[in-house]
């Protein structure tokens, strides 16, 4: 029987991964090697190894109501999209909230974490760590849950780069940068368009003489700031969208998606369209780019294909000269070092985990990775629900299936990953967030009923099909319900405007005409909900209504 739980890591996955082992009345310890909560998201100006690094400016790309967690809104007035800081403020509130600190020890690192002689029978680790003044100790616990996450190990590929020993100027990996103080007046190469490349080629671009992207295959690049001014994941990251998603060809919603962006800016004549369809690899988020793009202070090239002292060659044969700095933005490699190869269980490119958290071999389901995951969405809400999987299976309330239907499903699982996504060794792991999200709250019973909501609360059903896709509509039933969960998802909108709320204006009436349009937009998405329920399950809606018919006596 598991009882004390060993927590990796005081990230945000870590965070939420105490919390709901507490929520199942299990007992954790969590072992950070900082002196401080936050993971990531937690600044200092000179990089640490084996840590994540962030820099100066980083802002998050994902909206406040999309990524906090399920039963702890972020304030009103925080804005949407918040630098560091503000998050880092927001995980200590969480923490203080619920009581986490006193389950954290700070400065003590993770050395070795290996199953006990007897696991075959108790399903215990040894875990060693190490504190500030190198003192080991070690501890015994029933079960372990790794939060270390997944930008600690830069890669950094020279061997790519011929002649890289010949350069001249400084060249470091995106891990490393904090600022553009060492760009001003410079001619600067930032190697890799994902979100830091663009990120540090769009700051670094205000002070450098000239900025280049190199990038291997281009990208799709989309605003945070949506139409009619709304942050882009609350306006599309939403239930009926993902339903068109069950409903329409891949080819079809690509075109959709692809010829919206390109009536934003023109995605091949910025020389950034890639080779990859829109939906196949997760886009760069960045407003910024493609004016820095039309104002010539960023140029987009192809890949390097060498470097002769200061002149950087590339793959079509031209060249820049007198480049002073070089930032590889080439993404990061993965790993537990804490836990012996044997442990681990490979598939394809990536760590096999059965629904991306269990490893599928072992003899006790006793060791999950929370947060080792890839979407378009917030890492937050979709550690959170894994880790209340996890402390769920933990506490015995659900019971995994066999060793070989678990391998089996990974195999599965690799498969659709590398026949629906873009991936590479670099980027092994990519998941659809409703879908999985949905999935993992199906294995917790929290999983919210369209069907339900719409003959029972059908004001709460326009919410949860028509508004975005929060974690609080993981709260409104089963496990771990809160009652304010209704409320919060009520009222998004109205933590959404808050901030904005700077200047007192009139406020216009809608007019019937309005009314009218969205009452029949209403009728029709109930009728479309109720299509979609029953091509997918023809019993569905006769059973409820036969539930919920009065019964006689």
């Amino acid at each position: 029987m598991v009882r004390r739980v060993a927590v990796i890591g005081a990230g945000p996955s870590g965070l939420t991964s105490i919390k709901a082992c507490l929520d199942e009345g299990l007992e954790p310890t969590c072992f950070e090697s900082s002196d401080d909560m936050g993971g990531l998201w937690k600044f200092k100006e000179v990089s640490e190894p084996s840590r994540a690094s962030i820099y100066r400016s980083l802002t998050i790309n994902i909206s406040k109501e999309m990524m906090c967690y399920s039963d702890f809104p972020i304030p009103a007035d925080y804005p949407n999209y918040m630098r560091h800081s503000k998050i880092l403020k927001y995980f200590r509130m969480y923490a203080d909230h619920f009581k986490l600190l006193k389950h954290i020890r700070f400065q003590t690192s993770v050395k070795r974490v290996t199953q006990r002689p007897d696991f075959s029978h108790t399903g215990q680790w040894d875990v060693v760590t190490e504190d500030k003044d190198g003192l080991e100790e070690r501890h015994v616990f029933d079960a372990v849950i790794c939060c270390s996450g997944h930008y600690t190990y830069p890669n950094l590929p020279l061997k790519d780069f011929p002649g890289i020993e010949t350069f001249e100027g400084k060249y470091l990996h995106s891990w490393d940068y904090k600022g553009p103080e060492d760009m001003y007046g410079k001619r600067v190469v930032v190697i890799g368009i994902g979100n830091s490349g663009g990120d540090i080629a769009v700051e670094g671009s205000r002070v450098a003489e000239q900025v280049y992207v190199s990038t291997r295959r281009g990208a799709w690049v989309i605003r945070q700031v949506s139409d009619n001014g709304m942050p882009v994941d609350m306006k599309y990251n939403t239930r009926f969208v993902h339903i068109l998603f069950q409903l329409l060809p891949i080819n079809v919603l690509n075109w959709i998606g692809e010829k919206k962006l390109n009536a934003m800016y023109d995605h091949t004549m910025y020389a950034l369209k890639p080779k990859h369809r829109l939906f196949s690899q997760i886009p760069v988020i960045n407003d910024d780019l493609p004016l820095r793009v039309l104002s010539g202070s960023v140029i987009i090239k192809p890949n390097v294909k060498e470097i002769r002292g200061s002149t950087v060659v590339f793959e079509d044969g031209t060249t820049v000269e007198k480049v002073d700095m070089i930032v590889f933005a080439t993404g990061y490699n993965y790993g537990f070092s804490y836990l012996p190869n044997d442990v681990m269980y490979k598939s394809g490119h990536r760590v096999g985990l059965y629904k991306h958290v269990f490893l599928p071999h072992l003899e006790h389901p006793t060791l999950a990775i929370v947060g080792f995951i890839h979407a378009l969405g917030a890492i937050m809400t979709q550690a959170e629900m894994q880790a209340r999987w996890v402390a769920h299976v933990f506490k015995g309330h659900k019971k995994l299936p066999s060793n070989q239907s678990m391998i089996k499903a990974v195999e599965k699982d690799t498969k659709d990953i590398e026949k629906n996504y873009n991936v590479s060794k670099l980027t092994p792991l990519q998941v659809d967030f409703v879908s999985y999200m949905d999935n993992i709250a199906g294995e917790i019973g929290v999983r919210p009923s369209l069907l339900w909501l719409f003959f029972t609360d059908y004001a709460l059903f326009k919410w949860v099909l028509w508004g975005p896709v929060t974690a609080y509509q993981y709260r409104l039933k089963g496990p771990g319900k809160w009652e304010g969960a209704r409320r919060a998802i009520f009222t998004q909108f109205d933590r959404m405007y808050q901030p904005l709320k700077t200047r007192k204006l009139p406020e216009q009436e809608s007019s019937i005409t309005a009314r009218l349009i969205m009452l029949s937009l209403a009728i029709l998405t109930g009728g479309g909900a109720v299509y979609y329920i029953h091509t997918r399950n023809p019993d569905a809606i006769p059973n409820l209504l036969s539930n919920l018919r009065p019964q006689r006596v």
